[in-house]
């Protein structure tokens, strides 16, 4: 009998939760820097960290707003990041479980709504952005961070990043393209802002140790990155430890 995909992602990400409060991937970054920035000067704001895993959105955003609720699926992340903050002394953040799909707040209940490597896993990719759009207020901003997608007119590109990044982890559903988003976030209701775009390095022993891969599916990403055309091999900067370089967006919407 196959798991349900919540339930899948709940039970992948469950028991890692340390090691993704401890990820230097998730932890730092001019992303997060640049949220605390936008968020500053907004002293009465709510903030949804929506997917929030660690919980790093919500720690960089609660020393200067209101209150910032950490969403998450998983209930060992949600303890994880409330663990942080009372170590940091931030009683401002507030966890609450379920899923992206059915958001348990009010129409327009928050000033921000940010989402942080989390969309790629969404089982409803557009429900969940109906969702985010329905309880930001007018005129609030939402940020979505992730991992992108070369697109479908680079088709071998994309098969290679959805075939890697499922191997790895199966609850992965679709790293999108910055088009896929910017249609998505407008049919949602959105009207998309600035998309900012970058390359983040992922060091793969680190990659693969932080959710558990399966030692044969880490085998199998190995064989398929020795496999791959030099097409593949240049774009994503494939290294001889199996290391690569991947395209992230920083995207505003409102």
């Amino acid at each position: 009998m196959g798991k349900s995909h919540g339930n899948l992602a709940a039970a992948r990400f469950g028991p890692r939760a340390a090691a993704y409060v401890a990820s230097a991937v998730h932890a730092k970054g001019e992303d997060l820097d640049r949220i605390a920035a936008m968020v500053r000067g907004h002293p009465a704001a709510r903030v949804l960290d929506l997917g929030c895993g660690g919980g790093h959105v919500s720690l960089h955003a609660a020393p200067h707003v209101r209150q910032a609720v950490a969403y998450d699926l998983s209930r060992e992340m949600l303890d994880a990041a409330a663990r942080v903050s009372r170590e940091r002394g931030l009683a401002n953040v507030t966890p609450c479980q379920g899923t992206a799909g059915h958001l348990p707040f009010a129409d327009g209940a928050f000033d921000f709504v940010v989402s942080r490597y989390s969309a790629h896993h969404w089982h409803d990719f557009q429900s969940a952005l109906r969702q985010a759009r329905r309880v930001l207020k007018q005129g609030g901003t939402a940020i979505f961070i992730d991992v992108v997608s070369p697109g479908s007119n680079f088709a071998l590109l994309d098969t290679y990043l959805q075939t890697a990044e499922l191997l790895r982890d199966p609850s992965h559903v679709r790293d999108y393209s910055p088009g896929e988003w910017r249609r998505a976030l407008t049919q949602a209701g959105f009207m998309p802002g600035k998309f900012i775009n970058t390359r983040l390095r992922l060091e793969f022993s680190a990659w693969v140790e932080r959710i558990n891969t399966p030692a044969l599916h880490i085998q199998a990403i190995r064989s398929l990155q020795l496999d791959m055309s030099e097409d593949v091999i240049k774009y994503f900067g494939i290294e001889a430890d199996g290391s690569f370089t991947v395209d992230t967006m920083f995207c505003e919407a409102h």
